[in-house]
């Protein structure tokens, strides 16, 4: 994998599961590192040590997506303390799932703000400066059940479908100004969001599943990694799943 060494990337959701697998394969490539996080100040300077060890920089900024000002803020930081921003990962993404006919409007109004506005919110703010500098890559983090719909997660799924509407406009926007935006869209990974479901919910997916076997951080990591990468300055605009199969 090429070098990103003297690029600057934020993360946000970047305390754990997929957004830390993202951060450490980013700084393993030398890139300096803007970890956003939420709440688990504990989480991210354990992940801040371990990007350190890897011999590059990081920093955490606190802050909610949802909120347009804190998204500022955010990105703000990163040209701050590091003088660019190259790469952005809009990767924060929180579940409230419930059958349509019993789901409260909190709980859609929620995920539709920290998975679909959030991603906005820093595509926004970040989008200027990555004008200014003649270039930089956008990853968005969607699901696959943003392309097929999922029973239980009538929010979730329209949050990561709206995922992909914002990748191909900003990438039609945003192409001429030298920005690359793309999404991944992961399968069954397994992080801690998808421990709690039941052993029976894990057997049905598996068996829909080609490749039969579940995900890992790293594989949404390896693709994410690519995409930031020279090798794919001419892909823009692509939805990209990583789900051993499920959806073809």
């Amino acid at each position: 994998m090429e070098s990103l060494k003297g690029k600057t990337a934020i993360v946000t959701g970047a305390s754990r599961g997929i957004g830390k697998a993202i951060a450490v394969k980013l700084a393993e490539l030398g890139a300096n590192l803007v970890l956003n996080y939420r709440s688990d100040s504990k989480s991210v300077e354990d992940v801040i040590k371990e990007i350190e060890s890897k011999g590059s920089k990081a920093i955490a900024v606190q802050g909610d997506v949802s909120i347009f000002s804190d998204a500022e803020n955010i990105v703000k930081k990163a040209v701050e303390v590091f003088g660019s921003l190259d790469i952005l990962i809009n990767n924060a993404g929180i579940t409230k799932d419930g059958l349509v006919l019993r789901m409260k409007e909190e709980d859609f109004d929620k995920v539709i703000d920290v998975n679909l506005k959030g991603a906005f919110n820093c595509i926004r703010h970040a989008a200027p400066v990555m004008v200014k500098q003649k270039g930089g890559k956008i990853v968005n983090i969607s699901s696959v059940v943003g392309v097929t719909g999922n029973a239980g997660q009538i929010n979730y799924s329209a949050a990561k479908a709206g995922i992909i509407g914002v990748t191909k406009s900003a990438a039609r926007e945003l192409a001429s100004r030298g920005i690359n935006v793309n999404a991944v869209a992961p399968g069954f990974i397994q992080t801690d969001m998808t421990e709690v479901l039941s052993d029976k919910v894990k057997e049905s997916t598996l068996n829909s599943i080609p490749l039969k076997r579940f995900g890992s951080a790293q594989d949404i990591a390896n693709m994410v990694a690519f995409l930031v990468s020279p090798s794919a300055d001419y892909i823009t605009g692509q939805v990209i799943n990583v789900d051993g199969g499920m959806v073809m």
